[in-house]
Formats: C-alpha cells, structure tokens, sequence
C-alpha cells in the first residue's frame, strides 16, 4: 500500500521547526519559519551534506541515513547545540529533534522536527554552576575555618544550633549543645553572661544585623579564656531563617592589648607624687578589668629578719568596682601580716586562697577589711608582692566577689605583671619609709618624758599619721623653769619629711634655752619673740605654729608666776582679766601662755562645760613676722581642771571645717573627763575619724580636784 503524500506547507506556521528531505541525497526540499529562526537560513535544493557544514553534525546525518535505509522513525533526546557565538556560550541555542520516513510530492524522504530546549538548558546549567560554586566556597571556608583553628555554627530560626566546624568540646569538655540552655550558659563567665544575651537580642530585634562580641568561656582547665564571635543573618524573601558564625579564641590577643593597655596607664602611677596616691593608682589600675576589689598595703618592720612574725602592714590605698558596698575609711590600719601574707612576702610568689562567699578566714586582712569582704560576699584573695629592688614593699590583695571566679593562673600573672610595673613610685616609696623610720627616731628620741612636778599631773602622746612615709614636724615639750614654774609647748613645723622633723628638733631645743636661761620677768610672748628672731637670724624654718604656756601655784605669789608685771606686757586674762587668789595654795594654778598661730588650748574645767582658751585676734605664725609683737594671755586653772595642747592633726580632717573638728574634740573631751589623763590622752586619739597627719598632745590637770588624778 503506497504511503499518504505530506504537504509539508501545513507546517509553515507550526511553533517546532520543521524541515524535509528527498531521496537518497537527502536534498533538503522544505523548512519552516521556526526552523530557519532556530538554525539560520538555509538553502533549499541542496544536499542537507552542503546545507550544514558546521562541526559536530555527523551524527545528524548518520540519523537520516538510517531512517531513509530501515523506515523507522528516530528521536535523539539529548541536547544538541548550535554554536551561534564563538564568545558567550550564552548566545548558544540547544535543541532535540526527531527523524521520521515520510513521503511526499518530492518523493520519499525524512521529515526532521526540533525543539528548541535554549532557556531550560540555561537554567539548568546556571543551577548547576550556583550549586558546583556554593559547594566550592562551603568547601574553601570550612578549610579556612579549619586552618584558622575557628568554630563555625549555624543557628536556625527557632533557635537550635548546629556545628558545622567542631571545636567546642576541645575547648569547653563539653559536648555541643543544640540550644542556648541553662547547661550552655553554665560555660559563660557569669559576668558575660548578660551581655551576651542582650547584644544578641539587639542584632536579633528588627532588621537583623551582623552580631559581634567578645565574652570568656570557661576551658577544660577550668580557666577562662576570651573568645570572639561574629555572626551575620541569612534572610530568604524576606524571612529570617538562620544565622552562620564563626568563633575563635583571642585570649593571647586580649591579653595583650590589655597588656598594653595596663602599661600605658601605669606611666600616669609614676607621675604620682604622694606615695599614697601612686598605691591608689596602681590599685585603680586593676580595677575592674583583672578584679572586683584591690587594696594595697606597705609593710613595715621589714628590717626584722629575724623577727618574720613583726612583720606588718600598713592600708594606704584601696579601690572597688561598682556595685559594691563603700570602701572603709582609710585609717591608722596597722596589723601583723598572717601567716599566708608572711609566706607569700617570704617567697615572693602571688599566694590564691578561696572560701565560701563572705566567709573570709581570719587574719588574713584588719578586721575592718574582713568585715568589708564578708558584706562584698567575696569568694577569692589573691595576695601578691610588689617587689622592689630584690625586696617586698607592698603587699596588694586583690579580691574577687559575688559570682566572680578565682582568678586563673594568666589571670594572677597578668596581675603580677602590672602591679610589678610601677617601679618609680614604689622606689619613692621606699626611699620615704627609710626616711620615715629616720624621722621617727629622730623625733622619738627628742619628745621626751614629761617631768614629774608636785600638785599636778602630766601626759603626753605622740602618733605619726598614717600617710606611709610621711613623718611631721609636731613636738610637745614640758620642763621645769628655775623658778619652779612649769614650762610647756606644743608645736607643728610645715613639711612631712625628715627635714622638718630636724627643725622641729632645732626649735625645740632653742626655746627650751631661751625659756631656761631669761630672767624670771620673762614672759611667754618673751620667749616666742626671741625663737622668732633666733629661727630667722639663723634661717632655721620657714613656717611654725607654737603655744608656749607658763604654770605657776598661785599659793606662791605673783613672782612665782612667771609675770610679775601683770598684764603690763600686753597681755589679757582668758577669765575676768584679775587674779582672785588670796596667796593661799588651794591647789589652783596661774596659767599665761603666748599662741603662735596653733590651735587653741583646750581647757576642761573639774566642772561646766569645756571651752577653749581662744582670743579675738590670734599672734601670727612664728618665721613670718618676727618683729610682730606678741602676748601673754592669761586664766585661773582651779583644782581639777585639765589643760589640753594639742597639734591639728587631732581637729583636721580632709573636706571638714575646723569649726567641726573643734567641736568634736570638745564633746569628746567632755564625755570622757572622769577617766584619768593617760586614758584620756587615749581616748582622744582614737575617736580622731581620720588620723592621716601626726598628733602630738601634751595635757596637764591641777590635783588633788579630779577624781581619777
């Protein structure tokens, strides 16, 4: 049965390309629009042989051969290319085709339909190279993150984690944790742990923005160690749905640039010029960034080797981060060194003691620190030497309080390290302290004993202010004058070093003779007058305050006084100007003393109130003016009174008025009159609030009136 004849012009329309060949040549006889648009234009006429002479169509002939040969229809459904570019591939056109025997009005023949398959060839080969590129890059990074010794995670939308790069169980010894749990967070330093979560949530809140932090993590050696974290966001049409970081450990570098940091500040310890300012900037220096709490003390008794357990320490500087209760005042703090602070001065090595929050074992700090400690709930003190020149100074006692761990071991060997580097104000102050220990020898061996005189009773005291290497020029002195009277001074020479005390001690003794040595008409302001001459004829001292006060039993006359002119010279009467004795010794005694600028004389009566023996206009200091005339002033000391000269460093505390420090002395002196004059002489030093000056003090009480004279 013959073969239907095509019209292969149906086809002029048809969105396949559609071409014909006849006989054995396969002379291409027809083609439609699609195909020329697919192919190019092609000749029509000619063997399909000279139609298609690009590379790569033997295949396409050998299809037509067999199908013109057997009859059988062929589908070749693997894309083929035309190369319409040699430039960009993206201009080549793909394409499957079948071949089909037909017959028409050329005769037999092979009717060849294509499909052009361009775009879904190009988005598969665009898909292809996305996934070969995404492949290639996760494969580059997770080698990059590998060398680099980094932990890459990835964090999903609803907060689970995964780890695409292991490294946290070889840090933490922990395994890894799916979510951010209480277990995770037992990792974190406590003290990050906050932070963490709110600058989380901050990249988290709105548009999500890169997350960067830096926090520590608590390492399988149970230190801590600084990582960095850095995450950016994977947003898809919109939507949030992970999040990729990496997270590597800086410990080496922020110990460093803390290092360099520390360093830096520690240059601003040396410009220090007070001793107890350069402790305090050294303690300011650690604060809070090593610890929570850092005092300093400077020992003393150093120079007893063969005595370790006199070693003691004197508090001059402490600091504390925010948060925490205030700090004590800062005191005369000297306490003997225990035997953890006395092993790690010996050794010379940081000593790391640990304790339940707030019980702090004993001896280890003054009671007052302890006390401080427990409220603070530490749980930590690190003691740590400040070595000098091969020899301990310092002590500092750095503290670690609430939920702060004990420090690691880089920890204290940072701490070490900065402390050890104020070197200059530490050597200052050692250099003070061996003057400090001359000075107080030297003023020591001057403030003798007061004499013993019949119908009354003498005290004296002496203490160096607490201020480490600072020794004062205050001196006190009592002696008996030729005329049986009694002489006493109280004094204060400007300066805290050991040149003002070697002033104090030449000024001491010049009155001493000029008082000793004059005519009994010689009055206090006398005797002032001339140390003011002398001191500046010989250039002795550049500022002194003095009270000298003559005491005489009035039993025995006006000449026994001490001022037979009476107030002739000048002077006036701290009561009603007269001298109401009958010349019978009732105990009582004439008082007349002369006041070079120094705090008033503080007279508390056997009965009523205290009062001190002030006047309108008080008598310049003495290296001021020596030409400036002075005066005697004078009062009645009934049986029982007392008569208080002191120094300011009894009154003066630093930011209060002198008025106040007046006024406390007074009630103090008040509340403890029935104690006998050594014990008040006691008792007034210790109510003084803040001792950081010397305190000299000379009292004298007239007996047999007082009940504990």
């Amino acid at each position: 049965m013959p073969e239907p004849q095509l019209t292969p012009e149906v086809f002029d329309r048809a969105i396949a390309a559609i071409a014909l060949t006849a006989g054995p040549e396969h002379r291409l006889v027809y083609c439609n629009d699609a195909f020329r648009s697919l192919f190019g234009p092609r000749p029509v006429g000619l063997p399909v042989r000279e139609v298609f002479t690009e590379p790569g169509v033997e295949r396409f002939f050998e299809t037509l051969d067999l199908v013109g040969a057997d009859r059988t229809a062929r589908q070749v459904t693997t894309p083929r290319t035309v190369e319409t570019s040699e430039d960009d591939p993206e201009d080549h056109r793909h394409f499957i085709y079948s071949c089909s025997p037909v017959s028409s009005r050329f005769g037999p023949g092979v009717l060849v339909s294509a499909i052009d398959t361009t775009a879904e060839v190009h988005s598969v080969q665009r898909a292809e190279r996305l996934s070969a590129d995404r492949l290639q890059a996760l494969q580059r990074y997770e080698a990059l993150m590998s060398a680099v010794s980094q932990l890459v995670w990835l964090t999903r939308a609803d907060g689970t984690m995964a780890e695409l790069v292991p490294g946290w169980e070889e840090l933490t010894g922990y395994p890894w944790r799916d979510t951010m749990d209480e277990t995770w967070f037992e990792l974190i330093h406590p003290r990050d742990r906050d932070g963490l979560v709110r600058r989380w949530a901050e990249a988290a809140a709105g548009e999500p923005a890169m997350f960067e932090h830096t926090f520590r993590v608590r390492t399988v050696s149970g230190d801590y160690r600084h990582v960095a974290t850095r995450a950016v966001p994977i947003v898809r049409d919109g939507r949030l749905v992970e999040w990729i970081g990496a997270t590597s450990d800086i410990e080496d570098r922020w110990r460093n640039r803390m290092r360099e940091r520390m360093l830096a500040r520690a240059v601003a310890v040396t410009e220090a010029t007070r001793p107890e300012d350069a402790f305090a900037a050294v303690a300011d220096l650690v604060v809070p960034e090593l610890t929570d709490a850092c005092t300093v003390f400077v020992l003393s008794g150093r120079e007893h080797a063969s005595q370790p357990d006199e070693l003691r320490g004197i508090r001059i500087a402490s600091t504390a981060r925010l948060g925490l209760p205030p700090l004590p005042p800062l005191r005369q703090q000297t306490f003997l060194l225990g035997p953890e602070a006395r092993r790690a001065v010996a050794e010379q090595s940081a000593a790391l003691l640990t304790f339940p929050a707030g019980h702090v074992p004993p001896g280890l700090v003054p009671e007052e620190s302890s006390r401080w400690l427990a409220r603070a709930g530490a749980t930590s003190l690190t003691l740590l030497p400040i070595v000098l020149d091969g020899a301990a100074v310092a002590l500092a006692a750095a503290a670690g309080c609430g939920d702060s761990p004990p420090p690691g071991r880089a920890d204290i060997e940072l701490l070490q390290e900065v402390l050890q580097r104020a070197q200059l104000p530490l050597r200052q102050t050692l250099e003070l302290q061996r003057t400090r220990h001359a000075a107080l020898v030297l003023q020591r061996a001057l403030l003798t004993a007061p004499p013993e005189v019949p119908g009354a009773v003498l005290a004296a005291r002496y203490q160096p202010g607490n201020r480490a290497a600072e020794v004062g020029g205050d001196w006190f002195d009592a002696f008996v004058l030729p005329d049986g009277s009694l002489a006493l001074t109280i004094g204060d020479v400007a300066g805290h070093d050991l040149t003002a005390a070697t002033t104090m001690g030449q000024l001491r003794s010049m009155l001493r003779s000029i008082a000793y040595n004059r005519t009994h008409l010689h009055t206090p302001a006398d005797a002032l007058t001339g140390l003011d001459t002398a001191a500046d004829g010989l250039g002795v001292a550049t500022f002194a305050t003095a009270v000298h006060l003559h005491l005489a039993r009035t039993g025995r006359g006006a000449d026994d006084a001490g001022d037979p002119d009476g107030p002739g010279d000048g002077s006036t009467d701290g009561t009603d100007g007269t001298d109401d004795t009958d010349g019978t010794d009732d105990g009582s005694w004439q008082a007349a003393w002369s006041n070079a600028g120094h705090p008033p004389p503080l007279l508390l009566p056997a009965e009523g109130p205290p009062r001190f023996l002030d006047t309108d206009e008080a008598d310049v200091p003495l290296c001021v003016a020596p030409a400036e005339p002075r005066r005697t002033h004078r009062t009645r000391i009934a049986p029982g009174d007392t008569v208080l000269l002191y120094t300011d460093g009894l009154i003066e505390v630093p930011g209060e008025n002198l008025a106040t420090g007046l006024a406390r002395l007074a009630a103090s002196a008040d509340r403890a009159r029935t104690l006998s004059l050594p014990a008040l002489c006691d008792h007034l030093l210790a109510e003084v609030p803040d001792a950081r000056d010397d305190i000299a003090m000379i009292a004298f009480r007239a007996g047999p009136g007082h009940p504990a004279t």
